[in-house]
C-alpha cells in the first residue's frame, strides 16, 4: 500500500457461519492474493506477520452515519446502503457545484483528502449508480448509456442474494449482458420476479425511490462562508442573517415556523445540529435567531467548534399558520408575545418539558378530565377553541391533583354514605371535624368495564385546617369491601 511500504497488510475479521473469516482487506493485502470470507487461521499461515483488526460493526455504523452527515451538504436526500454504502438523490443540486461530474469530483476528493478512499457514480437509477460504483469503475453514466455499463458486470452487481447468483452462474449467466437479452419469461418461472426486478431498477425501467435517513425540512436556507466561523457572537450573527431570508418563503405560505433546526457543518467534516422549537408560529428572524442564543448557551460546553464552521443552514421542521394579528392599544397583544417568548427562551435553555400547560379532556373521571403536556406545544388559537368545547366542572376541585389516588386507613365511617370521622394517611392520623358530599362520580365503562366500581367523593377538613379530597371505591355490604383513597389535597 503506498505510503506504508514497510508496514504489514491490514485486514478486518469477523465472525462468519460461525467462524473467524476475513471482512475487509488493505490494497496490500488484496494484491497478495488473499480474499474475503477467507479463514483467519489460513490467512494466518500464509502471511504469519498479518495485521488482523477484530471488526466493530458499531463503530463502523456510527462512522457511515457520521458520513451521511457530512453529505447533507449536498443534498438532504441521503440514505444508507447496506454497511458501506450511501445514496445521494441529487436531482436538482448538480448544478449548484458546477454539474455532475464537478460535483462527483468535489466529494470524493473532498473524503480523500479526510483519509477515506471511495468510490462514487452518478447514474439515473439507484440500481446503475449502485453496480457502477461496487463493480466498475465509477464516474458519470449517462441515460442512455445504461445498458453498455451493465453489461460487463457480474450478475451480483444486481443486489441479489448469494444463492440466485450462484444458481445463475450454474446456467452460464455469469455477466449482466448476459440476461439483459434473455428470454424473461423462464427467468421469472425458475427464480422469481425479484431477478427481473433488480434488472429492470437497474436500467432505469422501473422507479426505486430511496428512503432519507432524516425527515426533509419543509423550508430550508443556508450559507455557505469564504472564512469558517466559530465564536457564538458570530454563529448568532450568520443564524440571524439567514433567518431574514427565510422570512420571505414563510410569508409566501401564510405560515410561521414552530420547529427549527440549525446545522453546522465543520471544516473537518463533522456535522452538529441544534434543535429549537417555539410555542406560537415565528417569522421574525430576531426571535428565531434567539431560540438559538438559548440553545447555544445551554451547549456552551459541548460546542466544538474546532477549525470553524464554513457552511450553516436553517431548516423550518414544521411550520403552522400564522394569523398576523395587530398589536392593540391596551398592550394585551404585546402580552401575549412577551409569554411565548419567555415560554420559548426557558424551554430552549432547560429543555421542553421545563414548563408544563394542561389541557382539558371530555372525561368525567378526575385524573382522566386533564392532561398535562410541554408548553411550548401549546396553541393559544387551538385551546381556546378546546375550552369552549367542553364545559367546566362547577364542583370545586382541589389545587393539587395526585396522578394516582393514594390508599388510606379510614376509620369508623359514617355508613352507608357518609365520610369517615378519622383516616390515616402518610403515617399521620387525620380527625374529620368537617365535610360536603357525596359527589357520586361512575366510572367509563368503555374504558373501565361494566364491572368497574363507583366512586362517592368527598371534601373533608381534620381539626387542624387541612383539607383533602377523599372517595370511598365500592359500597359497604357488597362484594368486594369498599376502599377508601385521597385524591388530592386543596389550598
Amino acid at each position: 500500500m503506498n505510503g506504508r511500504p514497510d508496514e504489514p497488510p491490514i485486514v478486518c475479521s469477523g465472525r462468519i457461519d460461525n467462524a473467524m473469516r476475513l471482512t475487509a482487506l488493505d490494497e496490500l493485502a488484496d494484491a497478495l492474493g488473499l480474499r474475503k470470507e477467507q479463514g483467519v487461521a489460513e490467512a494466518r499461515a500464509m502471511y504469519p506477520t498479518l495485521d488482523i483488526v477484530e471488526e466493530d460493526l458499531v463503530a463502523d455504523r456510527l462512522l457511515l452515519e457520521a458520513i451521511a452527515d457530512w453529505c447533507d451538504r449536498y443534498t438532504p436526500l441521503v440514505a444508507i446502503d447496506g454497511r458501506d454504502g450511501l445514496f445521494l438523490d441529487i436531482t436538482g443540486c448538480a448544478h449548484l457545484f458546477g454539474g455532475e461530474k464537478a460535483l462527483l469530483k468535489d466529494v470524493l476528493s473532498r473524503l480523500f483528502h479526510m483519509g477515506f478512499d471511495a468510490r462514487g457514480a452518478i447514474a439515473s437509477s439507484p440500481g446503475l449508480a449502485s453496480a457502477i460504483t461496487r463493480f466498475g469503475n465509477g464516474g458519470v453514466v449517462g441515460d442512455d448509456e445504461a445498458g453498455q455499463a451493465l453489461a460487463p458486470l457480474p450478475v451480483a452487481a444486481l443486489r441479489l442474494d448469494e444463492d440466485t447468483v450462484t444458481a445463475l452462474k450454474k446456467l452460464g449467466l455469469k455477466r449482466i449482458g448476459d440476461m439483459i437479452d434473455a428470454p424473461r419469461a423462464p427467468l421469472a418461472r425458475r427464480f422469481g420476479t425479484t431477478v427481473l426486478l433488480r434488472l429492470d431498477q437497474a436500467l432505469g425501467h422501473d422507479e426505486e425511490p430511496i428512503s432519507p435517513r432524516l425527515p426533509i425540512a419543509e423550508l430550508s436556507t443556508e450559507r455557505r462562508l469564504i472564512e469558517p466561523i466559530g465564536t457564538e457572537e458570530d454563529i448568532l450573527a450568520v443564524a440571524g442573517q439567514i433567518a431574514v431570508s427565510l422570512k420571505p418563503s414563510l410569508e409566501a405560505r401564510g405560515a410561521g415556523g414552530r420547529a427549527f433546526e440549525l446545522v453546522l457543518f465543520r471544516v473537518d467534516g463533522k456535522v452538529l445540529r441544534i434543535s429549537a422549537a417555539a410555542s406560537q408560529p415565528l417569522r421574525d428572524p430576531v426571535r428565531i435567531a434567539r431560540l438559538f442564543s438559548e440553545r447555544l448557551t445551554a451547549l456552551h460546553d459541548d460546542l466544538d467548534a474546532g477549525y470553524g464552521f464554513e457552511i450553516l443552514r436553517l431548516n423550518v421542521l414544521r411550520h403552522e399558520a400564522f394569523d398576523a394579528v395587530q398589536g392593540d392599544f391596551d398592550g394585551n397583544r404585546q402580552k401575549d408575545v412577551s409569554l411565548a417568548a419567555f415560554v420559548d427562551r426557558v424551554s430552549a435553555r432547560l429543555g421542553p418539558d421545563c414548563l408544563q400547560s394542561f389541557q382539558l379532556r371530555e372525561s368525567h373521571v378526575p385524573e382522566r378530565a386533564v392532561v398535562a403536556f410541554a408548553a411550548i406545544e401549546s396553541s393559544p388559537a387551538r385551546g381556546k377553541a378546546e375550552e369552549d368545547s367542553i364545559s367546566f366542572s362547577r364542583s370545586e376541585r382541589p389545587l393539587r391533583l395526585f396522578a394516582r389516588p393514594e390508599l388510606v386507613d379510614a376509620l369508623l365511617a359514617q355508613v352507608p354514605d357518609g365520610p369517615p370521622q378519622s383516616f390515616r394517611w402518610r403515617r399521620m392520623q387525620h380527625r374529620v371535624a368537617r365535610s360536603e358530599g357525596p359527589e357520586r362520580i361512575a366510572m367509563e365503562w368503555w374504558l373501565d368495564g361494566e364491572d368497574a366500581p363507583t366512586r362517592d367523593y368527598f371534601r373533608v377538613e381534620d381539626d387542624i385546617g387541612h383539607r383533602f379530597w377523599i372517595y370511598r371505591q365500592g359500597f359497604y355490604g357488597q362484594e368486594p369491601s369498599p376502599r377508601w383513597f385521597i385524591h388530592g389535597v386543596f389550598a
